[in-house]
């Protein structure tokens, strides 16, 4: 019995091919919208965590900030004095002093100095955008980069105010395209540096959060410290519209590395009241806490993917509202064939199995076509927008299953009414 209503209930649906398959269309769109929304959006935020966790979860940065100009100008001050003030702001070397003389939680310390962010970088083709950056050789480690060809920055280079060079991936390729640049020599603004190292590409070269005016990787080349400082000093004259500026920032960022994840927040709090002493105003200066953004960002994730989920939601219940008008017309249209089948024997339970059977076989159908839709989208947004997805396993069965149960729970009552038909009335219907 239960055979032949199933058949009975797919030879229905065949005979009105183009209307099942846009009663269909509902479930697919939905189903399909859920997999595909979660994937992408799953893909973006373990993008943005990934470059979080690049910062380091035991890792407190410290930031040197410009000031607003506007700030720290004197209102009383002439305009011949505006334009040869020096702007002196942000971290410096007793800072970085202050901090590992005083926080017992730290591994260690890494100073970084912004040298220039826009500078003439060439070799055989010039770039006018590369950021020079002077560290130490423990910046490797800190910011979890890795070394693709010869070697990072040493000792003896820190200590002989060497002037070496490392490439980042995208500054090597960008200089000298598929050469090896290891060996070769570099001219950084008008010094001339020779090429040690070449580091792996990080990620998609996206900027990273937190790090040195949204930092990113892939762009930055490194030379030592003490080289930056004797090379280029301290003082950066910025021209514009006819004047020039003149800032004074020794060190741009202090990285602290915590021995413990659980003393992270102490440790940055700590750090907040010492350079408070020293930056009484604060303004200069910004203390970022790579953990908690990462609490962060893993919770907006959650409510990310919960708003996703709620909007394809809604197209799913719109499917099984379609569903719903469409078997009722059904109904109305084969009030004549359930009378016959009543008048031959068929109890209201058959009527009922027929009409629901068919209703999850369209529901159902929708349902895997929609998994197949909803798999297809991610890969086509990846290849053809470059933009990163990641497909979860569990939104297949979770769909699937919610579209088995829309079509139960929206067949149900058309299927009733069918079966509580009177016998006699149904076959007088023309």
């Amino acid at each position: 019995m239960w055979l032949t209503t199933f058949q009975l209930g797919i030879k229905s649906l065949l005979l009105h091919k183009l209307r099942s398959l846009l009663t269909m269309l509902g479930v697919i769109l939905g189903v399909g919208s859920v997999i595909a929304m979660l994937a992408i959006g799953e893909g973006s935020k373990r993008e943005a965590l990934e470059r979080i966790r690049q910062l380091g979860a035991t890792n407190v940065i410290i930031r040197s900030v410009k000031p607003d100009q506007k700030d720290t100008e004197d209102e009383n001050n002439s305009q011949e004095q505006k334009r040869s003030r020096v702007m002196d702001y942000g971290l410096k070397y007793r800072d970085l002093e202050l901090l590992t003389a005083t926080l017992p939680t730290i591994d260690r310390a890494l100073p970084i100095t912004l040298v220039r962010k826009r500078a003439q970088a060439a070799h055989n083709r010039a770039i006018s955008n590369a950021r020079i950056l002077g560290t130490i050789p423990g910046y490797l480690g800190v910011k979890n980069l890795r070394v693709r060809r010869g070697r990072f920055l040493s000792g003896p280079d820190e200590e002989k105010m060497a002037n070496v060079a490392v490439l980042s991936a995208g500054a090597a390729k960008r200089l000298f395209n598929f050469e090896d640049p290891v060996g070769k020599r570099v001219r950084l603004g008008t010094m001339i540096f020779r090429i040690v190292g070449v580091l792996h590409p990080q990620g998609s070269g996206n900027a990273v959060p937190g790090a040195i005016g949204n930092q990113d990787f892939n762009k930055d080349i490194y030379i030592p410290m003490s080289a930056a400082r004797s090379r280029f000093g301290e003082l950066k004259i910025i021209v514009s519209s006819g004047s020039f500026n003149m800032e004074r920032n020794e060190l741009s960022e202090i990285t602290l590395t915590v021995s413990n994840e659980d003393l992270v927040s102490q440790t940055a709090a700590m750090a907040r009241k010492l350079l408070e002493k020293t930056h009484p105003k604060a303004a200069d200066i910004e203390v970022v806490v790579p953990l908690e953004l990462l609490h962060q960002a893993e919770e907006e994730k959650r409510i990310w993917n919960l708003v996703l989920g709620s909007i394809a939601g809604i197209s799913l219940l719109v499917g099984g509202i379609g569903i719903m008008n469409i078997m009722l017309a059904t109904v109305t249209e084969r009030t004549r064939e359930i009378g016959i089948r009543r008048a031959l024997g068929a109890k209201r339970m058959n009527i009922t199995v027929q009409f629901l059977v068919e209703s999850v076989v369209l529901s159902s159908t929708g349902g895997l076509l929609g998994i197949v839709f909803g798999l297809s989208v991610p890969f086509a947004v990846t290849y053809f927008s470059k933009i990163d997805s990641h497909l979860l396993w569990w939104p297949m069965p979770l769909t699937f299953l919610i579209s088995v149960g829309i079509g139960v729970l929206f067949g149900v009552y058309p299927a009733r009414r069918a079966a509580l038909m009177d016998p006699i009335e149904a076959l007088r219907h023309e």
